[in-house]
């Protein structure tokens, strides 16, 4: 390979480098601005919060359909990380899913999900991404009702509600951190077995 085709190999790198990161940006910026203003935000405000032109969100994304979609996706991958991190964790069932409820709460800002107003029809992609989260929230709920810790009459529709209201942080929420963390002790004590009580970590 020549000096010249190196440069070049390097200079198309840095392009695409430039391109993700172009993409990242907006998506950053059109999560905050769909969770503060609804879907209907006008795409010249998520490009001004982006720091890029309105021809380049385009490029990304040609419609405010495939923005919103790729929003989505976006946020279930995020919510599938931390499912699967709570997985790998080791603990109780129910200390698992308390990792997964703490990790949605850190992404909350970034999430912007079906049950958040956003789109109900997902692409085949994003279905699939969505039915993986519930799988994984099923083995957490699995490995608590074996070791003891979680109830049996608890479904995996019950924590993803859950982890939905709590990555919806309430705007005069003095602490929200600390509001929504208590929140989750006392979820994840009504969770427990009568037999199995879980320490509060925020006491009143």
């Amino acid at each position: 390979m020549t000096g010249a085709q190196s440069n070049e190999g390097v200079r198309r790198r840095e392009l695409r480098r430039d391109a993700v990161d172009n993409r990242d940006r907006v998506l950053t910026a059109a999560a905050a601005a769909v969770r503060r203003e609804g879907a209907a935000v006008p795409m010249a405000t998520v490009a001004a919060a982006a720091g890029v032109g309105v021809g380049t969100l385009y490029r990304h994304f040609p419609s405010r359909e495939a923005l919103l979609g790729a929003l989505t996706h976006r946020s279930f991958q995020f919510v599938l990380d931390a499912a699967n991190e709570a997985a790998r964790s080791d603990g109780s069932g129910i200390e698992a899913v308390r990792h997964f409820l703490d990790r949605t709460i850190e992404h909350g800002p970034g999430l912007v999900l079906p049950l958040h107003g956003g789109p109900v029809e997902l692409d085949q992609d994003t279905v699939t991404v969505q039915a993986d989260v519930h799988r994984t929230l099923g083995l957490l709920l699995s490995r608590g009702r074996e070791d003891g810790t979680i109830r049996h009459d608890v479904r995996t529709a019950d924590l993803v509600s859950f982890g939905a209201l709590m990555a919806q942080q309430l705007p005069y929420a003095p602490d929200w951190d600390r509001t929504a963390q208590r929140l989750v002790d006392i979820y994840l004590a009504g969770m427990a077995p009568v037999s199995q009580p879980i320490r509060l970590r925020h006491p009143a």
